[in-house]
């Protein structure tokens, strides 16, 4: 049994009046259209309780869930119901042939018949074609009552708990019908009547178990003994302790003792007052009348009367839980309204609603662009990383510029490379094998890792190549130009590949914002698209830009940044130095001065300074080599230019900066209307599932309302 749903009229009779308290009936009236559905039980206990005969016919009413909905309605007549729910897990195909049985049943006569046509469509084993058809079927029977019955409740018949398989029932049949029980009685608003076989060992009853894992609190667990009349003489005693709730099972709610009608009874047509009578002789005559029984537990007339009481608490207690979940659900049905915007069936409202959600983009695009992430919407920028667009720009353009430090020259001398490793080891203090690491590294990024006697042999061949009427020790300008366009040939393919990531992720966060922005899917469809023609556009742009930036490069080599010089001059000196102590170091060890003696060092660097610049060496050597420096120099300076100049002219002037007027309400305003209706025009589903939502706010609002009502 599950708490009831509506009753719209307190002084309703009928046959289910026995169902109905004035304290019930009232809280009852004010739940309108609130249902909670579950609960357990056997078929005849289940009929003692409700007035309605359930099938006893062995097997009919065991192999799928079976849903009694009584609800109150303002019709004259009592009508009846029978249809099938199917389980989300049954193929579509499947569940549109479950959803469309629909039967009215005149007499409940008729349930045996009904539930053979409901097994046969379920594939029941035994009712169909299909040897391998269901043991246990997911979907549940619903017979639902309709009428002036006062009451709104659900009552549902589970199959029985199988303890272990046997030929009929496989391990996976087992487990259905675990599966299936768990999901019912996991619900906190379901009452669930725990019945018992008296023949059988009550600690070790399955159902028992299952009981106190969903209801630890024991607030809705009651136990109904069954067939005391078939246990064995003598065993009377020790059932009466179990009834009692004094033996090692025991519930917070207790025990009822109930005789179920014998078949020869049944076939006489007991009424209920009846049954109760029959009941109350049983347990009045011995053995049952030594045992000290308590009277209120005993018989489905008194499990009535205390699930009634047990009701009414069971309500009470639910009733904040309902309205939460009621205020929670009408905040997320508002919401996705609000998303939704007005009804726009014309231009001038379409309009109207694209301007406003063309602001609201390019609102969340300026904090996104500005790194104003808890500006506006924080919980879109929390969601996910793709969101925090100038975050993910900053980080591409770092490595960019790393990626081109280290890696940019098609040509690097090995000891620059292990000069760079020195110094990472020494700031780390950690040596490892990180030379080897960036020797593959920088090989498969397509540099061509070179010694110094190599490097030098490839500007001699430029050298020689561009040489023209400059005097002896001076080189032709040609030579530095080609020396710079081959260092930087990497450059075009580098930047173009940053170039497209930057365009992908704005184009993940474009992705992700229409999705926040626009629930409708055609609407979404048509503004993603307007955005993606901008960027292809953009890119068309940034491209165009970028390849200007490397034709300047490739043009002769100038720059009027003075670090080229400081960088030119600073690496003459420093190569005259070594030369020069290279010959004085020499030249001091043949005639046997030590080095290591502290009072000549300054000596020694005067006497560097005063011979330098008589040190003679090898003309084309010297050209190369000053060609080599002015290379290395004027390679830094470029590359750094390069890198900013990519960053600033490229991506900012041509996506970052023009990427809010993509969709603005600018760019709205300028829209046909032949363009508008197609763009913002709402689908027949759009239009339905705003429908839908206005109505489900609508009735949870009076639910709100009613349930604030005082009792």
């Amino acid at each position: 049994m599950a708490t009831p749903e509506q009753s719209e009229n307190d002084s309703a009779d009928g046959k289910f009046s026995h169902l109905r308290s004035t304290k019930s009936s009232h809280r009852l009236n004010q739940i309108e259209k609130i249902r909670a559905h579950g609960s357990a039980g056997k078929s005849s206990v289940l009929e003692g309780i409700t007035g309605i005969p359930f099938p006893r016919q062995e097997g009919l009413c065991t192999r799928f869930p079976t849903e009694i909905i009584l609800r109150h309605t303002e019709s004259e007549a009592v009508t009846t119901t029978a249809s099938i729910r199917p389980h989300v897990s049954r193929a579509p195909e499947v569940q549109q042939v479950l959803a469309a049985y629909r039967k009215e049943v005149a007499d409940m006569s008729e349930l045996p018949n009904i539930i053979q046509d409901v097994s046969r469509l379920m594939k029941i084993r035994g009712y169909s074609d299909n040897n391998d058809g269901y043991a246990f079927a997911p979907d549940a029977l619903r017979i639902e009552v309709t009428g002036p019955i006062g009451i709104h409740l659900s009552v549902v018949d589970l199959p029985g708990l199988i303890s272990v398989a046997n030929e009929e029932q496989t391990e996976e049949d087992v487990q259905a019908v675990h599966n299936m029980v768990n999901g019912y009685l996991k619900n906190s608003r379901t009452i669930i009547l725990a019945v018992l076989q008296a023949g059988n060992d009550m600690a070790n009853q399955p159902i028992i178990r299952l009981a106190r894992t969903h209801d630890t609190l024991g607030q809705r667990t009651v136990g109904i003994i069954t067939k005391p009349d078939l246990i064995n003489q003598g065993a009377e005693a020790k059932l009466a302790r179990v009834a009692k709730n004094e033996d090692n099972i025991k519930l917070k709610l207790g025990f009822f003792l109930v005789k179920n009608p014998s078949p020869s009874e049944l076939k006489e047509g007991l009424t209920m007052k009846e049954r109760s009578s029959l009941e109350l002789r049983f347990f009045s005559s011995s053995p049952w009348a030594e045992q000290n029984l308590d009277t209120s537990r005993i018989g489905a007339e008194k499990l009535r009367v205390f699930l009634q009481d047990l009701l009414d608490t069971h309500i009470e207690r639910e009733l904040p839980k309902v309205r939460d979940e009621i205020k929670k659900l009408l905040t997320m049905r508002e919401a996705e309204l609000r998303s939704m915007g007005d009804a726009r069936p014309t231009a001038d409202l379409i309009r109207s609603f694209l301007t406003s959600l063309s602001m609201r983009f390019y609102e969340l695009l300026q904090a996104a662009l500005e790194g104003h992430y808890h500006s506006i919407d924080a919980e879109f920028f929390s969601q996910t990383e793709d969101s925090r667009l100038r975050a993910n720009v900053q980080k591409l353009n770092t490595s960019f510029s790393s990626y081109m430090r280290d890696s940019g020259q098609k040509r690097k001398v090995k000891t620059d490379i292990e000069s760079d490793v020195s110094e990472t080891v020494s700031e780390n203090e950690t040596p490892g094998s990180d030379v080897t690491d960036n020797h593959e590294r920088a090989s498969e990024e397509g540099q061509i890792l070179v010694s110094n006697a190599e490097m030098m042999q490839w500007v001699k061949q430029i050298y020689i190549r561009t040489r023209g009427r400059e005097l002896p020790g001076n080189y032709n300008a040609a030579l530095l130009a080609e020396l710079f366009r081959e260092q930087s040939i990497q450059w075009p393919d580098i930047s173009e590949s940053h170039l497209h990531d930057i365009l992908k992720t704005v184009a993940q966060w474009i992705q992700i914002a229409v999705e926040r922005l626009i629930p409708d899917d055609s609407m979404r469809d048509q503004v993603h698209t307007i955005l993606k023609d901008w960027l292809e556009n953009a890119e068309t742009n940034a491209l165009g830009e970028l390849g200007k930036l490397i034709e300047d490069e490739q043009r002769t080599p100038l720059t009027y940044n003075h670090y080229y010089t400081d960088n030119v001059q600073k690496a003459r000196v420093d190569i005259e130095k070594k030369a020069m102590e290279k010959v004085l170091r020499a030249e001091l060890e043949n005639h046997g001065y030590s080095l290591r003696d502290g009072s000549f060092s300054v000596a020694k660097e005067k006497l560097i300074a005063a011979i330098g610049s008589n040190v003679t060496v090898d003309m084309d050597e010297q050209a190369c080599n000053n060609a080599i420096l002015e290379l290395r120099s004027y390679y830094k300076v470029a590359m750094k230019t390069f890198v900013d100049n990519v960053a600033r002219q490229v991506i900012e002037r041509h996506i970052m900066a023009p990427l809010p007027s993509a969709f603005c309400p600018n760019s709205v305003s300028q829209l046909s209307d032949e363009d508008l209706v197609q763009i913002g025009s709402e689908s027949e589903k759009q239009i339905a599932r705003r429908a839908k939502l206005t109505a489900e706010a609508q009735g949870l609002k009076k639910s709100l309302r009613d349930l604030q009502k005082p009792v």
